[in-house]
């Protein structure tokens, strides 16, 4: 099981999880397969720049899956809301 690091997970975008996605050179599907969701709810959560319309369950599931693959979320402190990769430990 993967844990998270924030329980903030309402608050990532699905331009986010878009960039997130390019960051890591995965393709819909393997976000999908890593989050143990359907390629159409990836989809559904990309095509919104806001907070997707989508189940937070299944919005938690890709936030893990992205954040176990590397990729750190940045709140948007007033600046817009960001994705980068993790420093190695």
């Amino acid at each position: 099981m993967i844990n998270s690091k924030s329980d903030d997970v309402n608050k990532i975008t699905g331009a986010q999880v878009r960039a997130a996605r390019a960051l890591i050179r995965w393709s819909a599907k393997d976000l999908a397969k890593a989050a143990g969701i359907g390629v159409a709810t990836v989809s559904r959560a990309e095509v919104e720049d806001g907070i997707p319309s989508i189940t937070g369950a299944n919005l938690k599931a890709m936030k893990l899956a992205l954040e176990a693959a590397g990729v750190e979320f940045i709140s948007g402190n007033g600046g817009g809301g960001g994705v980068r990769v993790k420093k190695p430990e």
